[in-house]
C-alpha cells in the first residue's frame, strides 16, 4: 500500500489555511539564501508557493555568494528581532567559504523552523522538543496517518545526517522504536535492512536498496532524491519492492510533500506561541 505523503500534505496544508485565515496578522517566514544554487532556487519557489496557498507571508532575502558573512549576520539578528518574523530558514547548501555551524546557531531557537541549531538539537535529544526538522517529523506524521506501530518495532535508518538521519532516529526512539543507524561505513549493509520492520533510506543513491535487502512486509520510507535523465528516483528499487513491503512511499509523492507541510506547520506553531 503507498504510503501517500501529497494526499496527507494537502490535508495538513487545509486544515492549517483554516487556522490562518482566522489570524489578524499573518505568520510570516523569511528564507535567507547566499548564492545561485539552482535547486536550492526550485526549493524556495515551492516554500513561496506553499506559503502563498495557505496565507503565511514569505520573504526571500537572496545575497550574492561574495556578500560579506557579517552582512548575512547583521540580517539574521534583524530578522531575530522582528516580532512580525515567525520562523527564520538559511537555505542550503552554502557557498564553503561562510561558516554554515555559526549562521545556522544565530538564528533564534524559537524561530529555527527547520530544528537545527544546536539548542535545539539538544532539545530534541533529551525529549524535549522545540521545534524538529521538517523531513523526521513528517515522516513520523505519514507513519501515524496510517496507523503504522512504531513502538516495540525494528526501524532501520539509512543515513546520519544532522537534517534527516540523526533526528529521525530521536523521533522513532521517542515512539518506542529499537533503533539502527547505518551509514557509508557499515559493513554488510543486507544483515541489517533484511531485519527491519521499518527502513527508511536517506542516502541519495538510486536502487540502494534492492528486493533481496528487505523481508516480507516491511514498512519502506523512501527519503532519497535522485535526478536521472530527468526522471526522479529514491533510494529504493520501487518497482521491485513495492509487493514485498506492506507500505511504501513513492518518489515524488511521498517524503517530499510533508517536508514542505511541517515546514509550514512549525511556523504556525511559532505564531501560535505569541498569540
Amino acid at each position: 500500500m503507498l504510503l501517500d505523503g501529497k494526499a496527507l500534505s494537502d490535508k495538513i496544508k487545509e486544515e492549517l489555511a483554516k487556522k490562518v485565515k482566522g489570524y489578524l496578522v499573518k505568520p510570516c517566514l523569511a528564507v535567507i539564501q547566499i548564492g545561485n544554487d539552482e535547486a536550492s532556487n526550485i526549493y524556495i519557489k515551492a516554500k513561496e508557493k506553499a506559503c502563498d496557498k495557505i496565507g503565511i507571508n514569505f520573504i526571500h532575502v537572496k545575497f550574492e555568494s561574495d556578500v560579506n558573512e557579517q552582512e548575512v549576520i547583521n540580517k539574521i539578528v534583524e530578522l531575530n528581532n522582528d516580532n512580525y518574523v515567525n520562523g527564520i530558514l538559511l537555505q542550503l547548501p552554502i557557498p564553503p567559504k561562510f561558516n554554515q555551524y555559526k549562521l545556522l546557531n544565530l538564528i533564534n531557537k524559537n524561530k529555527d523552523v527547520d530544528g537545527l541549531t544546536d539548542i535545539n538539537a539538544g532539545l530534541l535529544f533529551k525529549g524535549n522538543n522545540n521545534l524538529v526538522p521538517c523531513t523526521p517529523l513528517g515522516i513520523i506524521n505519514l507513519l501515524k496517518e496510517y496507523n503504522i506501530e512504531i513502538s516495540g518495532k525494528h526501524a532501520v535508518v539509512i543515513g546520519r545526517s544532522n537534517l534527516v538521519g540523526k533526528p529521525l532516529a530521536m523521533l522513532l526512539l521517542q515512539n518506542g522504536a529499537t533503533v539502527t543507524i547505518c551509514h557509508s561505513k557499515t559493513v554488510n549493509l543486507k544483515e541489517f535492512t533484511k531485519q527491519a520492520d521499518i527502513l527508511i533510506s536517506a542516502v541519495g543513491k538510486k536502487d540502494l536498496i534492492t528486493k533481496d535487502m528487505v523481508k516480507e512486509g516491511v514498512v519502506v520510507v523512501d527519503v532519497g532524491m535522485n535526478r536521472v535523465d530527468g526522471k526522479l528516483y529514491g533510494d529504493v528499487d520501487f518497482e521491485n519492492i513495492k509487493d514485498i513491503a506492506s507500505y511504501i512511499t513513492p518518489v515524488p509523492g511521498g517524503v517530499g510533500p510533508m517536508t514542505v507541510a511541517m515546514l509550514l506547520s512549525n511556523v504556525v506553531k511559532n505564531y501560535e506561541k505569541n498569540l
